[in-house]
C-alpha cells in the first residue's frame, strides 16, 4: 500500500502496531480500498510472517461448503465427501487466516466460527475429535456490522470477539492527496516504465472512484 495523506500514515503506524499483536482483527471499508492488502500487509509486518497466510472469501462459497471450508470434513460426512479435508483453520495453523466478506457468514457458521475463536477447537465436519491449530484471525467487510447486528442479520457476541481490535479504511474520494502515488504505483505494476502524465492525472482527479482503488486499476488496465 502507497499513501501520502495524513490519515492514512497514521493508520499505517496503528496497523504496525496492530501487527505485533495475536488478536483478532476486523478490517471495515468500502469494496475496493484495499481490505486485503491491509490484512496481507498485518500478517507480512507479524512474529507470523513466516507462516502460512490463508485468504477466504465468505462472499463466494455456497452456505452449505461453509463449515467443510473453515473447518474440514472427515470421509463421508456428506455425499461428496471421499476423503479428509483440511479446513482454511488446518491450513493457517501457525499463521494467519484472512476472512474476506465476513458479513455474508451464514448464521449457523456464526455459531461454529465464535466458538472456535473462545475455545481454540476446530472440529471436522463429521468428527468426533478437536484440533487446536495455532491462528490469528482477521476478517474484513463492507457492510455496516453493528446494523446487521440490529436488524438480526449478525451475531453480537460473534461481533464483538472480531472486532477486538478494529480499523476502517477510507474510501478513495476522501483522501485525494493518494490518488496519484496510488496511480503511479499501479502504472509501474503494469509495465515497469508505465507512468501517469499530468493531463491524464487531472482527469482521474475529475472522478469521484465510487470502486476506490480496484476501479483505478481497471481503468489504468
Amino acid at each position: 500500500m502507497v499513501a501520502e495523506s495524513k490519515e492514512m500514515t497514521r493508520l499505517f503506524g496503528v496497523l504496525r502496531r496492530m501487527a505485533g499483536h495475536h488478536y483478532t482483527v476486523l478490517i471495515i471499508g468500502e469494496s475496493g480500498t484495499g481490505k486485503e492488502l491491509v490484512a496481507k500487509g498485518i500478517h507480512d509486518h507479524s512474529p507470523r510472517v513466516d507462516q502460512s497466510y490463508v485468504a477466504l472469501n465468505c462472499g463466494a462459497i455456497s452456505p452449505q461448503l461453509f463449515e467443510s471450508e473453515l473447518f474440514g470434513h472427515e470421509p463421508g460426512a456428506f455425499t461428496d465427501a471421499k476423503k479428509r479435508k483440511d479446513g482454511a483453520f488446518h491450513e493457517a495453523d501457525g499463521g494467519t487466516l484472512f476472512l474476506d466478506e465476513i458479513g455474508e457468514l451464514p448464521e449457523s457458521a456464526q455459531a461454529k466460527l465464535l466458538r472456535t475463536l473462545e475455545t481454540g477447537e476446530v472440529r471436522r465436519v463429521g468428527a468426533t475429535k478437536v484440533t487446536h491449530p495455532d491462528v490469528r484471525v482477521i476478517a474484513a467487510t463492507n457492510r455496516d456490522l453493528a446494523q446487521e447486528v440490529a436488524a438480526g442479520r449478525f451475531r453480537e457476541d460473534l461481533f464483538f470477539r472480531l472486532a477486538v481490535l478494529s480499523v476502517q479504511i477510507p474510501p478513495l474520494r476522501d483522501r485525494p492527496e493518494d490518488l496519484a502515488p496510488i496511480a503511479e504505483t499501479l502504472a509501474r505494476h503494469l509495465h515497469p516504465e508505465a507512468h501517469v502524465t499530468p493531463d491524464a492525472m487531472e482527469i482521474l482527479r475529475e472522478h469521484s472512484w465510487p470502486g476506490n482503488v480496484r476501479e483505478l486499476r481497471n481503468v489504468l488496465t
